[in-house]
């Protein structure tokens, strides 16, 4: 008789743990061990945490040891096990670890192999071969897509989060911290009651104080003291909350005709042509919302505009705005706002282009630009790539819990009773013609960080700061790419011949995004290039992009005139100045703003338990040169936040939403 030392480790979450029978069967060239009931301790001896060893017993040596099975029988009442990993320790001595971080549920046996990453080629015997399929086709069945609106990315068939396989699925931590947060904020931010005075305008803009004052964001104390100045207006284009849609100003467009007449006394003597060759005219628009209708809130109109903003960097380096156009078209009714209007009407069309940043922003830069694409790389790595394939390996921490967060989002904030629907302008009818547009604008190269940038002309942007920290992010990610996908593709012909590689990307394209013509995604891999940064990609979108667009959610819209969820008056079509009524007639009512604030700081607010960018909580590479990889990786990472908090030691804004000790791995939230 052959005796091998099992060790088995439970999940750390709340209820992990497990009554139910647990078997294991060591599977190897020579044969199989015996059936081993995992009952050391009785009833204790799969609690949460625990990490038990086990002697399971063979009639002979097994050899090289091919995969682990684990069987779940029911014991009174169903009681799922979350499995953390299997370490196997062999009479020669030889220790080999099967990471397997998945949960059993009901009658279910699962086959987990050793934690070094294999190619589909890889694979010559058979048995491995069909155990590869098998594990594809469980998995496709479990996963599959589906139509959420025509015409934009598509998503994960499941109606509800209870759809979801528990591997994807919140833990009970994340889930009880979900459900009560909403809540929570209307009640830590004393809210509450304000939330039923729908229609009731604020009396002034000190008045929204009354749900402000509690709040805690530095950031958002800032913004309530300089709102209203012109340079922080343009500041936030750069490293707000949405800083993805400033470009540099290259030509006047035909549908703005901004004179120099007009804002020579803005420029120091100079003209519009002389500053747009040094590159210092830069231009917003946000032409993705023309046309969108408001939404109608309990029989009252919203509406929603597609402003043009025209900017200066003036030798202070600071951002002015120059012109701003409220309307696609230009005409008597659209006519071009200057700083040298009236005052109160100056600020009235500023807080118009804060509105329609915070309609785009939501939508399309924050939904569809992160939280969707994600969904779609998630879906197809379950669906196409095998627990053991070196890109599932990679890819899964950065798609943990992005499906239940999207599926939660679907219903509750994006379906018909949602928060949006209930506050938001563009909510409603407005939010599939937004989302329609801003998917149908993505391309490949929009979403890689240098191409975008360089498209956009804001490499010489100054202290633009969400480029300058992404860029070092991204150099980052693609390093640790490079050095960890480098141990399995030495070759362009290591790439092209690696069938379950090349499904993923086909299942990308064409499934998740077949209603996405000319996106530029390549449907195949061709260079071991091609596919580094691609992978590049996915995982920069899936954590520091996201961080950048969600994570200042709270602080630039706490202080509900700076970034407002709807106007509740149409935007002005003539010149003259407005009074602080039709300001407040304007701007979100009391209810309108304290659901802005609850639901604002429910989505960006530091999350418990959070797993950050470069940390690596469950071991699916377990070769020492892939785990040399992931160490370069943290350590450039502490590298980058050291540089971070060293330059905004000298800012009195610090942008913070890209050190890496505020990225979260995967889209969580």
């Amino acid at each position: 008789m052959v005796t091998y030392k099992v060790t088995v480790a439970t999940g750390t979450s709340y209820y992990s743990g497990t009554n139910d029978y647990i078997y294991v069967t060591l599977v190897g060239e020579k044969g199989s061990s015996k059936r081993t009931i995992l009952d050391k301790w009785l009833f204790n001896d799969l609690e949460r945490g625990s990490v038990h060893e086990y002697k399971v017993e063979s009639e002979t040596d097994l050899g090289c040891i091919w995969w682990v099975q684990l069987d779940k029988e029911r014991f009174l009442v169903e009681d799922n096990w979350f499995c953390s990993y299997v370490m196997v320790r062999t009479p020669s001595g030889e220790s080999l670890v099967f990471p397997c971080y998945r949960w059993l549920c009901h009658n279910d046996s699962v086959c987990i192999r050793e934690g070094q990453a294999k190619r589909p080629y890889d694979d010559s015997l058979p048995a491995f071969q069909s155990h590869r399929q098998q594990e594809l086709v469980e998995r496709q069945k479990l996963y599959r897509w589906k139509v959420w609106k025509p015409g934009i990315i598509r998503c994960i068939a499941a109606e509800t989060e209870e759809d979801l396989h528990p591997d994807v699925k919140f833990d009970n931590d994340k889930r009880t911290d979900f459900e009560n947060s909403l809540h929570l904020a209307l009640g830590e931010l004393f809210l509450k009651k304000f939330v039923n005075m729908f229609g009731t305008s604020w009396h002034s803009l000190e008045s929204f104080q009354k749900i402000f004052w509690r709040v805690k964001s530095p950031i958002g104390i800032y913004v309530v003291n300089h709102w209203k100045e012109d340079w922080f207006f343009g500041y936030q284009f750069k490293n707000g909350c949405n800083p993805c849609l400033i470009e540099r100003c290259r030509e006047i467009p035909k549908k703005f005709p901004v004179t120099d007449a007009m804002v020579n006394q803005f420029l120091g003597g100079s003209t519009l042509e002389q500053e747009m060759k040094k590159g210092n005219i830069y231009i917003v628009d946000y032409k993705i919302l023309d046309g969108t209708i408001g939404n109608v809130i309990k029989g009252k109109q919203q509406y929603v505009a597609a402003p043009i903003c025209l900017l200066f960097q003036d030798p202070q380096n600071r951002l002015m705005p120059l012109a701003i156009q409220l309307g696609q078209l230009p005409g008597p009714n659209n006519p071009i706002f200057l700083p040298s209007d009236p005052e109160n009407l100056w600020l009235l069309v500023k807080i118009w282009v804060r509105s329609s940043d915070f309609q785009l922003h939501q939508v399309g830069f924050h939904l569809c630009g992160t939280h969707l694409l994600g969904e779609v790389f998630c879906v197809a790595t379950l669906r196409q790539l095998t627990a053991v394939h070196p890109v599932f390996k990679l890819l899964t921490p950065h798609t943990r819990y992005t499906l239940e967060i999207n599926t939660r989002a679907r219903n509750e904030l994006l379906g018909k009773n949602g928060v949006i629907s209930r506050v938001v302008a563009s909510g409603g009818p407005g939010l599939d013609a937004v989302a329609l547009k801003a998917c149908q604008s993505f391309t490949y190269r929009s979403m890689c960080l240098p191409d975008n940038l360089q498209d956009r002309g804001v490499l010489e942007l100054k202290e633009y700061f969400y480029r300058d920290d992404g860029l070092q992010i991204w150099s980052a990610i693609s390093k640790y790419v490079k050095n960890i996908m480098g141990l399995y593709y030495k070759s362009d012909r290591d790439v092209l011949e690696d069938v379950e590689l090349q499904a993923w990307m086909k299942d990308v394209v064409q499934e998740g995004f077949t209603d996405l013509p000319g996106t530029g995604f390549p449907e195949s891999f061709q260079s071991r290039e091609e596919l580094f940064k691609f992978l590049t990609t996915v995982i920069f979108t899936c954590s520091a992009q996201h961080a950048a667009v969600n994570n200042g959610q709270y602080d630039w819209s706490c202080w509900v005139p700076n970034s407002p969820c709807t106007m509740r008056e149409p935007p002005p079509t003539s010149k003259g100045d407005r009074s602080i009524d039709q300001l407040m007639d304007t701007l979100p009512d009391m209810s309108q703003s304290a659901v802005q604030m609850a639901f604002t700081w429910h989505l960006g607010r530091p999350l418990p338990n959070k797993i950050l960018l470069g940390s690596f909580e469950e071991e699916y590479f377990t070769e020492p040169d892939a785990k040399k990889a992931m160490m370069e990786f943290q350590e450039d990472l502490k590298e980058i936040e050291r540089r971070i908090e060293d330059r905004n030691q000298g800012l009195d804004l610090k942008y913070q939403y890209l050190q890496p000790s505020n990225i979260e791995s995967s889209i969580s939230i």
